[in-house]
């Protein structure tokens, strides 16, 4: 009988052992990265004359913005943030590049951003947006005299919606959102493409 029970024991204690390791590998197994998806060209491509300053018609600094998806989202996302910059422009002998679009607030629900955003500081759904052309998407514009620029496009999913609104410029307003962000990334996706105007 002693022997039956301390068998019944063992196999129960072999069963919650089972349960845990399968419970603890579960919950260890990490979720799918964030991505992001710039319409009309493959990450580490060449960007579209469309999205840029030298499409026929389009004001200097200005531009038609690329549609923009996103998925695996991180549990807990309030708000995204959006920036695409220059890579290869150093901004008044600073560490600075140039601002073509920085986005704050997009709703924590949001799947993407659609193709040509509109001008102005708020957009419908209470995000905000800048460029250093003012308030909205600045197209690559790099010169046809030199090498490609390379132009990021870099999401953040965020933890909390941000108490930051439009500064005096891009860069002011840049920098106080890149501030407001830190200890409450939850994470980050990066899109790149190459751009240089037609000869």
């Amino acid at each position: 009988m002693k022997n039956t029970n301390n068998y019944n024991l063992i196999v129960s204690a072999i069963s919650v052992m089972s349960v845990l390791i399968v419970v603890s590998a579960i919950s260890s197994a990490q979720a799918p990265p964030m991505t992001i998806i710039v319409a009309g060209f493959p990450d580490g491509g060449q960007i579209p004359v469309k999205f840029s300053q030298a499409a026929p018609g389009v004001a200097t600094g200005e531009g038609l913005s690329p549609a923009i998806t996103w998925t695996n989202v991180p549990a807990g996302t309030q708000s995204f943030v959006l920036n695409m910059h220059d890579m290869d422009v150093a901004r008044n002998k600073t560490t600075d590049d140039q601002a073509h679009w920085i986005v704050w607030n997009i709703p924590g629900t949001a799947t993407g951003l659609p193709e040509g955003v509109p001008k102005g500081a708020k957009l419908a759904d209470g995000s905000y947006q800048f460029s250093a052309t003012g308030q909205m998407y600045r197209g690559p514009g790099a010169p046809a005299n030199g090498p490609q620029h390379h132009y990021m496009f870099e999401l953040f999913a965020l933890d909390t919606k941000l108490d930051v609104q439009p500064a005096a410029d891009a860069f002011e307003s840049r920098a106080n959102v890149m501030k407001a962000m830190q200890g409450h990334i939850l994470g980050k996706a990066v899109y790149g493409g190459l751009f240089r105007r037609p000869q």
